[in-house]
């Protein structure tokens, strides 16, 4: 389910005109509808309800304060990677023991902060983090809850950059190793061995894989839980989305088929996973990101010129690479559609940023609806890995952000003032004079 959508002519956010929002707020704008939001963490709720479990949205995905008050009034925890998001999801309204710490090299200030908060867990990923864990727990006086990271080495088949489920990435402990750690671990003061976590990679469309890293590590889970008596196990995230084709096939398109072929769902997750997991008697932890936001929010970016080479058609745009960085990066695909529908034939066009990179595109060679200087476009399934990794480059003020919720918008980040890019910067003493 998605709430983008043409009423007449003109592309909505559930009840609001995406047009008259770029009118009001500007561009380049990233919208989230609150509605999508809320719907897809209730079908991944609904799906895994046969277990115990705590769906911890992992909000590297999409850090907005809004985005999380959301998901926090639904009772959700949280995936955190720092003690920023920590402190990010706490002052969105999130309860602390219903987050997790991940990542691969946790400073001793942000150990130390996550133990004041309250932390679910901590997920280590390698022995040396253990034993600083403990040293700060020990000078803290108090009980530090942990749950190694299993690196079960199965190829999730998805982007080399956002695979890290094999051991040619940097995250988790090998699986061979994980009961020889457990049992050091054992011996280590002030630690609670509260359970295990493993995560093999993102936007898995898929169920394969989750299938069979499962079943390798729940023998191991369970081998495990007999010594030393677990809470939980987590299974990690993951769970892909559609990016294309996307609005004109509808609801059913946007989940059931991409290219041609089914996709990961929900119910088909937890069909395979739940009975899996179910005779370990144990809480499961989903920590998923991209499957919650990443089709709840689109980047609008408005037309500023069209330029034509001897074999381009270059539609040139206001968004850039610092906006939303994932095609330059992953050489991933967005939607692209005008926020008022266009008839006639489809050109084939470069959509493209202001930034100097030859990198600053959005799409090559896409067949897009003939638009003019002042047009408004939007890249669909952006709420993921958009605004959450936007930057200064070429002193570019930050995106706003819009939260929808029916016909109701509210800016919930204001756009960047270009002064306050360098705020917090000086001359050097010298230079003063």
């Amino acid at each position: 389910m998605h709430s983008f959508h043409y009423v007449g002519r003109q592309l909505h956010c559930e009840g609001c005109s995406l047009e008259s929002l770029a009118a009001q707020f500007g561009t380049p704008l990233y919208v989230y509808s609150q509605s999508t939001l809320e719907d897809h963490f209730a079908k991944l709720d609904r799906a895994m309800a046969p277990l115990d479990h705590l769906i911890c949205f992992a909000m590297k995905s999409n850090s907005n304060l809004a985005v999380l008050r959301t998901l926090a009034g639904l009772g959700s925890g949280f995936d955190t990677v720092s003690s920023g998001e920590i402190r990010r999801a706490i002052a969105a309204g999130a309860d602390a023991s219903k987050c997790v710490f991940a990542g691969v090299g946790k400073t001793r200030d942000e150990i130390a902060y996550a133990l004041e908060a309250g932390i679910y867990c901590l997920n280590v990923e390698s022995e040396a983090e253990l034993k600083r864990i403990s040293a700060v727990a020990v000078e803290r006086g108090q009980i530090a809850p942990v749950a190694v990271r299993v690196n079960p080495n199965v190829d999730a088949k998805t982007h080399a950059k956002i695979t890290t489920g094999t051991y040619e990435n940097k995250f988790g402990i090998a699986f061979e190793e994980i009961e020889k750690i457990y049992a050091r671990a054992a011996k280590l003061p002030n630690l609670r061995l509260r359970g295990l976590q493993m995560h093999i990679g993102s936007q898995l469309t898929s169920v394969e894989p989750f299938r069979k890293a499962v079943e390798k590590v729940v023998p191991l889970v369970d081998r495990l839980n007999r010594k030393h008596g677990f809470d939980f196990f987590s299974i990690g995230g993951g769970i892909g989305i559609v990016y294309k084709p996307a609005l004109e096939s509808g609801a059913a398109g946007w989940w059931e088929t991409a290219e041609g072929r089914k996709v990961l769902t929900p119910q088909r997750f937890a069909e395979t996973l739940v009975p899996l997991l179910k005779p370990l008697g144990l809480k499961i932890l989903l920590e998923p990101g991209r499957y919650i936001s990443g089709n709840a929010g689109v980047l609008v970016t408005r037309v500023e010129y069209l330029k034509k080479t001897g074999k381009k058609h270059f539609v040139i745009v206001d968004a850039a690479m610092n906006d939303l960085i994932r095609p330059a990066f992953y050489d991933s695909y967005h939607e692209i559609v005008p926020l008022t529908k266009k008839a006639g034939a489809l050109v084939s066009s470069d959509v493209v940023g202001p930034i100097c990179e030859s990198g600053d595109y959005f799409a090559k060679d896409r067949p897009l609806p003939k638009v003019g200087e002042g047009d408004y476009l939007a890249l669909l399934s952006a709420g993921a890995y958009g605004s959450v990794m936007g930057g200064n480059y070429n002193t570019r003020s930050l995106a706003a952000e819009v939260l929808v919720k029916g016909d109701n918008a509210s800016i919930v980040r204001k756009r960047q003032a270009v002064e306050d890019i360098w705020r917090d910067e000086s001359v050097a003493t010298w230079q003063k004079s």
